[in-house]
């Protein structure tokens, strides 16, 4: 050989895809090899295997194994002419090792390959047991079954039967061995099989009609006895048959094994009989099985034995299976089953685990199997023991996304075409993906990645398998899921009249409206309305776990026609956590967060926890970004606030709906137990969100009228509940306005320039729009309503130096800049420091006329006709009392302690304990009152609409009030016990600090 043509043959090769070429070339210039050695034909067929070296190796075996010269020649004749035999062939020898020795073992097999009719294209049972047919023993059933998957396998390899396809060959070729194998053993106990019927039941994989290569084929057996036969004899018999049936295929012999039988899934596992009676079967699953028992019971088929009664065995049980959603926490159970299975992978293992890690198959199977039990008591079609035919079922029954489905059965067929590949080169049992570069190569290319076979493989692989995570997870965790199986039999889906008794039962006001509105979301055969038929048997729960559940389903159907031709709302709900749950607590809590989700529909997306989803509350600097944004594109100040007041709005349904999340709970998520940072999150979220629309608004009147520059600095000092960050959703904006000319700008035009602003400022946040208006109260200025609205930091000076009263020091202790110009802020806060903290603390003369002055507010401000006792602002024990109560400390000892020197009232309380002002019990006893007073007020305006400071005297209102506080139906009466019991505990601490009675 010529060193040139040895480089060409040797660039050839490589160029071929083979990676050993100078052993290729060894090969090839082998004896068995000679005739064709240079037929380019042969050379191209190589280089299309998954590992052409492989290939090679392999053929050359089997052209070794020939029994002689002819037999040699007849292969390579046929192997050279007929493509079909070419490609199928080389292509196992090329992706199986195990294979390429059964056919050195038993060289005539390749004519297995030859024939190319259409019937050989998707053979069944009856062609495998065909081919099984001659095997007398064990050992010829083995050869027989192997030459049977050297078939499956070609056209595997060859693209000839798809992963589904190839999957159901398998399965039906382990029914054809079953069946052959338990004739083996009937031939070799005829007594026994005359003494009894027995009926294999096929489970997992191969029940499913999705077997891999090498897996455990999963059986149960159910016997009877023959005709007048004793029962005990009977089962014994049937034990003996099964048993040996289980060797036949399981042991090991010279021909290897085939698979083990594993009949673990039977009743007690491998505690109980081999072998029971179907009333045992029966009494077993009704009384003792497990609820992944039933699970299994998904694929359960008769395959072999008697089958009328394995046919009788799956319509005793299959009704039971059908039940099984309706256990005690079946979907946590199922949920907990997966991550047993999870946790117990082996560490070094996880990531190469294609079947039980997070994000393979096993995710796949068990998603799809829980949605069936879940929805297939309703809907027969759900009932396939195959998973990508029950997933197709899900998807056209609009359990599943159309695209998820998609998604999911592509990651399912790539998933399962890299375990079949894997098992396939050995025969072994395995899930594992390898680490070797070349049986990485090998795998890459069966798959077709040709290119860069081992990073392309990398890439797919992660890609398919961080599919089947992500929504492995948003179908496996649903919540619908939970609440659809806890309804009694027959309520998955809603017929007319069950619709009614089950609104009756759940306590619906007036079932007839109830059920109009179902008839308008649910009618119909479109897609739309068969995920409403999905959605609404659990949203009646959820409605109904309201104070009002009638609401509830007529703003779901307000919100549902708003968004019906959206494609993204009923997926939203279907599919997002727990967005379905979330927006059934909204809409039944009460009017203001349905009335705010009305104006503006489309914020029912923040009830999802996917991509611009979630309820996490947004800070001040974040919203006001957003608003100053939304402000500098708009055309004029109208445009400007009116943007300004859409943020606002769908930050208020924003921070509604997470209060009410909160407060209510929800199936995976118990309600918050500390009612003080509920309060704190909605004063601060509220608070926050005023805030930055004042200065969005004074953005754009400022650009409006004068530009960038206005000729006054100007800014805005919050006061009461707003300075003190404890904003309710009723509440006004309390401020004062300060402004101060800028150089060279003349007095009276700067003070003109600041009342514009606020005027306009004012009649932009009020004019009439679908968004809440926001007032702004000015009253606590100086001389009140008697004062000039706006003053220059140099007025505040001199009147505060001169005709400062107490009660302005006092209201001064939450005055907190808010908007406008920061530094200006800042001068004020100074000026009024000395005033809220005065030195050495209130003379005597001080704190009798703040004493006074509550006493004169209670008994005149109180409204006429209300209960004193359940008033939450001026009644004993309510709001006043406290923040009168720690505003007298912080006047009094806020120039010594600085802890005291802050706007809000519990953190100043908390300072006032630290400091020993009063005792822990005190300030818990102030704590809880002021607390449960303030949640009092957002629940009245969150269930009216509108702002209140007493208790409703409407039940329903005032159910829903104790709803959100944590009180079930019918203990509204222990609400307001509860309420009147901590204010008068709150009082008497006020008597004695406040009073010093």
């Amino acid at each position: 050989m010529t060193p040139g043509r040895r480089s060409s043959t040797f660039t050839r090769l490589l160029r071929h895809g083979f990676t050993d070429a100078s052993a290729a070339e060894r090969l090839l210039d082998s004896p068995e090899l000679a005739a064709v050695r240079d037929d380019p034909v042969l050379l191209e067929a190589l280089g299309a295997t998954a590992d052409p070296d492989l290939a090679l190796h392999g053929l050359v075996r089997l052209l070794e194994a020939q029994p002689g010269h002819t037999a040699r020649r007849e292969l390579l004749d046929t192997l050279i002419a007929a493509k079909p035999l070419r490609d199928r062939l080389l292509g196992v020898l090329g992706a199986s090792a195990a294979l390429a020795d059964h056919l050195a073992r038993h060289p005539r097999d390749w004519e297995a390959l030859v024939t190319y009719e259409p019937r050989d294209l998707h053979p069944g049972v009856a062609e495998f047991e065909g081919g099984l047919a001659e095997a007398a023993d064990p050992i010829s059933l083995r050869v027989a079954y192997r030459r049977c998957l050297l078939s499956i396998a070609a056209r595997d390899v060859c693209g000839t039967t798809d992963v589904a396809e190839t999957a159901a060959e398998l399965a039906d070729l382990a029914t054809a061995t079953l069946r052959a194998a338990l004739t083996l053993a009937e031939r070799a106990a005829p007594a026994d099989a005359a003494a009894c019927r027995l009926a294999v039941i096929a489970m997992g994989k191969c029940g499913g009609h999705e077997l891999n290569y090498v897996s455990d084929v999963d059986v149960i057996f159910v016997a009877e006895a023959a005709d007048s036969a004793d029962e005990a004899k009977a089962l014994r018999s049937a034990t003996k048959l099964a048993s040996h049936m289980m060797r036949i295929c399981s042991e090991t012999t010279v021909e290897g094994s085939i698979w083990p039988v594993d009949a673990n899934l039977r009743p007690e596992g491998r505690n109980g009989p081999l072998v029971r009676t179907l009333s045992s079967h029966l009494a077993y699953y009704q009384r003792w099985a497990k609820t992944w028992e039933f699970q299994a019971l998904l694929k359960a088929r008769p395959v072999a034995g008697d089958l009328d009664l394995g046919a009788e065995y799956i319509a005793a049980l299959e009704p039971l299976v059908w039940k099984a959603a309706e256990r005690e926490n079946f979907v946590a159970d199922v949920q907990k089953m997966r991550r047993r299975v999870v946790e117990n992978i082996p560490a070094a293992e996880i990531e190469r685990e294609l079947k039980l890690g997070p994000g393979g198959l096993r995710d796949v199977e068990f998603a799809v199997q829980l949605l069936q039990l879940v929805h297939g008591r309703a809907d027969a079609t759900l009932r396939s023991g195959t998973t990508l035919d029950a997933l197709q079922a899900l998807a056209a029954g609009g359990y599943v996304g159309r695209a998820d489905a998609v998604q999911l059965d592509d990651a399912y067929r790539f998933l399962r075409s890299m375990e079949h590949r894997i098992q396939l080169y050995r025969l072994r049992r395995t899930h594992l993906v390898p680490e070797d570069e070349a049986d990485l190569r090998r795998l890459g290319r069966s798959l077709g990645l040709r290119a860069d076979p081992v990073p392309e493989l990398t890439r797919e692989w992660k890609r398919h398998s961080g599919v089947v995570r992500r929504l492995h997870e948003k179908l496996f965790y649903r919540p619908l899921l939970d609440a659809v199986a806890q309804l009694g039999p027959g309520e998955a889906r809603l017929s007319p009249k069950a619709a009614r008794e089950r609104l009756e039962a759940l306590g619906y006001a007036d079932p007839a409206a109830a059920l109009r509105h179902l008839e308008a979301l649910a009618s119909g055969v479109t897609r739309k309305a068969a995920i409403q038929r999905t959605l609404l048997p659990v949203l009646l729960g959820w409605f109904a776990d309201s104070a009002d559940p009638d609401a509830g389903l007529l703003n779901f159907r307000k919100v549902s026609d708003a968004l019906g031709k959206t494609p993204w709302y009923l997926r939203l709900l279907r599919d997002e956590g727990a967005a379905a749950e979330n927006l059934a607590r909204v809409l039944s809590a009460g009017r203001l967060a349905p009335d705010l989700l009305m104006r503006a529909p489309e914020a029912v997306a923040l009830l999802g926890d996917g991509e611009g989803g979630g309820l996490e509350l947004r800070g001040r600097a974040q919203l006001e970004q957003e608003i100053l944004a939304a402000v500098g594109r708009a055309e004029n100040a109208e445009d400007g606030v009116r943007a300004a007041r859409g943020v606002r709005r769908r930050e208020l349904f924003r921070t509604a709906a997470a209060d009410i999340v909160d407060s209510y709970g929800t199936e995976t998520k118990p309600a918050e137990a500390d009612q003080g940072a509920l309060v704190d999150r909605v004063g601060a979220a509220v608070s926050d969100l005023t805030a930055a629309t004042l200065a969005g608004t004074l953005r754009a009147v400022v650009r409006d009228g004068w530009g960038d520059t206005l000729p006054t600095r100007f800014a805005m000092i919050g006061m009461g509940r707003f300075g003190g960050h404890e904003l309710g959703y009723g509440s006004d904006a309390d401020v004062v306005f300060v402004h101060e000319p800028r150089e060279g700008v003349d007095e009276r035009e700067a003070a003109d320039a600041a009342n514009k602003v606020v005027a306009e400022m004012r009649r932009l946040l009020q004019v009439p729009s679908a968004d809440p208006p926001l007032l702004i109260d000015a009253d606590l200025r100086p001389e009140g309503k008697s004062g000039p609205l706006v003053r220059t930091l140099k007025s505040y000076e001199a009147y505060y130096r001169r005709w400062s009263l107490v009660w302005e020091s006092q209201a001064l202790l939450r005055a907190d800049p808010v908007a406008g110009d920061e530094e200006l802020g800042r001068r004020f806060v100074e000026l009024i420091d000395p005033l809220r903290y005065p030195a050495e603390g209130l003379g005597e003369d001080a704190v009798r006329e703040i004493r006074r002055l509550k006493a004169r507010m209670e008994s005149e401000r109180l409204p006429r006709g209300a209960d004193p006792k359940l008033h939450t602002k001026l009644g004993p024990g309510g709001l006043s009392d406290v923040e009168w109560t720690v505003q007298l400390l912080q006047l009094r000892h806020g120039w010594a302690e600085p802890g005291l020197r802050t706007t809000r009232t519990r953190q100043a309380l908390a300072a006032a304990q630290a400091a020993g002002l009063l005792g822990a019990e005190d300030a818990a006893i102030l704590d809880e009152a002021w607390v449960l007073a303030t949640r009092v007020r957002n629940a009245v305006m969150l269930v009216r609409g509108r702002a209140g400071d007493t208790f409703p005297t409407e039940s329903r209102e005032l159910a829903a009030v104790g709803r959100y506080l944590g009180y079930g139906d019918g203990h509204a009466g222990d609400m307001l016990d509860a309420y009147r019991r901590t204010t008068r505990r709150a009082r008497a601490v006020v008597e004695e600090l406040f009073y010093g009675a």
